[in-house]
């Protein structure tokens, strides 16, 4: 894990009224979360309001941003915080971020690939892994498939490889 690697919570999806404020799609646990950070980007942005959108989103006043001009320009500026910035995680959690960029062993011992997204289509979390000759496959970040992980590398159950 690189501690200082930027990690992005949320992204500007474009201007909301006349006066510089900009809409928020949220890539975390809500609004609530996202309040804890003050600066985004290195200091780029600054908040000064942040407020749920009441659609799962959010609206969000940045200093500098003064107009909607500015903040159309913003649409699809990704908001980032160093990872250093995270809270401490407990045992066995992890954030996407830390995983992403992960070797892949089995548990054989024979090296598969690189980790190189995590998803979620509701049923828990899945990692897609690229195998060193480029082909791709996906196993689920769950104790059977993946029975340890560290800062590192994944050790993947060798029956969850395939041929």
């Amino acid at each position: 894990m690189v501690p200082d690697r930027p990690v992005t919570l949320a992204a500007i999806t474009g201007a909301h009224g006349i006066a510089g404020e900009v809409r928020v799609k949220l890539f975390g646990e809500g609004v609530e979360a996202l309040k804890r950070y003050r600066a985004f980007n290195g200091g780029a942005l600054t908040v000064t309001a942040l407020r749920d959108d009441g659609k799962g989103g959010a609206i969000a006043r940045f200093a500098e941003v003064p107009d909607r001009t500015a903040g159309e320009a913003l649409r699809g500026t990704a908001l980032t915080v160093p990872r250093s910035a995270l809270p401490t995680l407990g045992e066995g959690e992890y954030y996407h971020a830390d995983l992403i960029g992960l070797a892949a062993i089995s548990t054989a011992g024979e090296a598969i690939g690189t980790c190189v997204a995590v998803e979620n289509f509701g049923a828990g979390d899945i990692l897609e892994i690229e195998r060193t000759d480029g082909a791709r496959f996906m196993v689920p970040m769950r104790g059977e498939a993946v029975p340890e992980w560290d800062a590192e590398r994944l050790v993947i159950e060798a029956g969850f490889v395939g041929p």
